[in-house]
């Protein structure tokens, strides 16, 4: 059943958003490439059948677009980093008694509500833990936690191989699920060009900015 599913969305502040792309772009561009992806990110889970949508923020451009997409907006644990924010929602979903949390970062333009579900497919029975590495496989880019609180998370550039053992040393044998939309987070400058290269097109609210951008006189 995906009705009893949550999504849930971390997103820090879009002020110094991206620092690692900063010799590509201003800080201003940042910020709204920021704004674009996370919108990117909501627009595929409101077409996806889940029980809700819950974004962890501070930053009242994030909290107005989620809301734009009927998200709930927490701020316990905002500003504690990924981790933090992440773990918070996984206690307020598991309080309401919530069957599971999938959480994605709102930074993988190329999400697609297709993807999302192959995720919420491919989760086996609680307690499990499925979960769809970055395209370096070394982060963990989405993960469906069933319960909500069934390990604890701990995210970071090394984090999929800590998470895989931290399952199994609970006896959870996690499910691997490699979607290349979902893999595909933005946070080097070689991450955009492999943004801007990646097939099948698609008209993305990020790339849609990002053309502009290059489009744009210097």
């Amino acid at each position: 059943m995906t009705t009893d599913i949550w999504a849930a969305v971390p997103v820090k502040e879009f002020v110094g958003a991206k620092q690692r792309l900063a010799a590509l772009l201003t800080p201003q561009q940042r910020q709204a490439l920021a704004a674009a992806m996370l919108e990117d990110v909501l627009a595929a889970l409101a077409a996806t059948p889940l029980a809700g949508i819950m974004v962890n923020t501070v930053d009242p451009v994030a909290t107005g677009l989620a809301r734009r997409y009927g998200a709930l907006v927490v701020t316990d644990g905002a500003r504690d980093g990924h981790t933090g924010a992440v773990m918070a929602m996984a206690r307020i979903l598991d309080a309401e008694g919530r069957a599971g949390m999938l959480t994605v970062p709102g930074d993988i333009p190329r999400v697609t509500s297709a993807e999302i579900a192959a995720v919420i497919e491919a989760r086996r029975p609680a307690p499990s833990l499925t979960i769809v590495p970055a395209h370096d496989e070394r982060g963990s880019n989405a993960m469906l936690c069933s319960p909500p609180t069934v390990m604890p998370l701990r995210f970071g550039d090394d984090s999929f191989l800590p998470h895989l053992a931290a399952a199994r040393a609970l006896g959870i044998e996690p499910t691997i699920v490699k979607l290349p939309g979902i893999a595909l987070d933005i946070d080097q400058p070689a991450d955009l060009e492999a943004l801007r290269r990646a097939t099948p097109h698609m008209a993305t609210r990020a790339i849609s900015l990002l053309e502009g951008l290059a489009a744009s006189p210097r």
